[in-house]
């Protein structure tokens, strides 16, 4: 069993898929509520405290996407909704996005893989919900905007701030370059070299004073903070 259970509702109308992350997920402790059709998915997230919403794109009655938009509507608290689907194409993962999708899935996964995202989608609402962050070395302070690492606190010009709270946010997984114009630009993006110019303001601040760095580059892919060996 994992030390963290989660209280999970499956919106997917392929039962065989259903059963297989059932099997998988509550043999790891978890607990799972289902939902075969967009609508019941939906009275269901509204109706119950879940941990996690695990929500197919292609549903019967309501599509996903119309279900993940009316949860962030109508929900009073920040529900993590994982999509999972066979459409693998940018635009779909946008549009899951814009509606307000936390994490995307693509057919067919690893059964593994799912339950890390699920535990990191858990861990990061949880560490959302708290004006303080710490994530290894680092301490990040919302309600103040500042950032230290090591107890040292870090001189961040605004745009450095913003990325930083990203990739907290994000951790541990890796944040595209696309994904992080998004969250800085919305839907009027900068050029590249403007993005490329502050992440290496942010490295000079950030990783340049200190033995290891912790931002790191995963190329063709995006950003993530690499905190496995850290300074203490």
């Amino acid at each position: 069993m994992t030390s963290t259970s989660l209280q999970i509702l499956i919106i997917e109308d392929q039962l065989d898929i259903a059963r297989n992350i059932a099997d998988y997920l509550e043999a790891k402790g978890h607990v799972l509520d289902f939902a075969t059709q967009g609508q019941q998915g939906l009275e269901l997230a509204l109706n119950n405290h879940y941990d996690l919403l695990i929500l197919d794109l292609n549903l019967p009655v309501m599509d996903g996407l119309v279900v993940c938009q009316q949860v962030r509507e109508k929900s009073a608290r920040h529900i993590p909704i994982l999509m999972l689907t066979a459409r693998d194409s940018i635009d779909d993962k946008v549009s899951g996005f814009t509606v307000g999708a936390d994490d995307y899935l693509t057919k067919p996964f690893s059964l593994q893989e799912l339950e890390v995202r699920c535990l990191a989608l858990s861990r990061r609402h949880l560490l959302q919900n708290e004006n303080i962050i710490n994530i290894g070395p680092l301490q990040l302070d919302k309600k103040r905007q500042t950032v230290q690492r090591a107890g040292q606190l870090l001189n961040l010009h605004s745009m450095g701030y913003r990325i930083l709270t990203v990739l907290i946010d994000a951790y541990p997984q890796v944040v595209s370059r696309s994904q992080l114009s998004q969250q800085l630009w919305g839907d009027e993006p900068t050029e590249s070299d403007a993005l490329r110019s502050h992440i290496y303001q942010l490295r000079t601040v950030l990783d340049k004073p200190f033995p290891c760095a912790l931002l790191k580059t995963r190329h063709g892919v995006g950003f993530v903070l690499d905190i496995e060996n850290h300074d203490k």
